[in-house]
């Protein structure tokens, strides 16, 4: 039995030294272990944070836009309309309100909203096509005017 477990033994040594060259170069063969890429870089943070901060900006342009429009919203049973409406200051707005067949200028501030002026309803005055633009110190006029001047020359 004793002759049996060393023949065993001995046919395991010959099988591990045959064996050994066959494991080394399985393991020479595979290429080295290099590590993934980080996944969080500082060029993708940046990139991420310039695409919020243009995110964000484009919010901020889309409301400013919307703010400076202010259009007025007609609808088919509305009462109201406003005709016009002038900004006196940064919160303050002179408005003109159309109710039924008469016209109120409406002085509007924050928490607050005054009667100015009513009259009866008339037709708002259409500059001529053929008439020269007012020229009483507004620059809309004015570079209208210059503009005219240019493309006529």
């Amino acid at each position: 039995m004793q002759i049996l477990n060393n023949l065993k033994r001995a046919c395991f040594c010959l099988l591990a030294i045959l064996c050994t060259p066959l494991l080394a170069a399985t393991e020479t063969a595979r290429p080295a272990y290099t590590p993934p890429p980080s996944a969080v870089s500082s060029g993708s943070v940046l990139q991420v944070i310039f695409s919020l901060l243009l995110v964000l900006a484009a919010v901020v342009l889309v409301a400013w836009i919307l703010k400076r429009i202010n259009l007025p919203q007609y609808g088919g049973g509305n009462l109201l309309k406003v005709i016009s409406s002038v900004a006196v200051g940064q919160r303050e707005r002179i408005v003109l309100v159309e109710v039924n067949d008469t016209w109120l200028v409406v002085g509007v501030a924050p928490g607050q909203v005054r009667t100015l002026h009513s009259m009866p309803k008339a037709e708002l005055p259409i500059q001529q096509a053929g008439a020269p633009p007012d020229t009483d110190g507004k620059f809309q006029g004015w570079l209208k005017q210059m503009m005219e001047k240019r493309n006529a020359s």
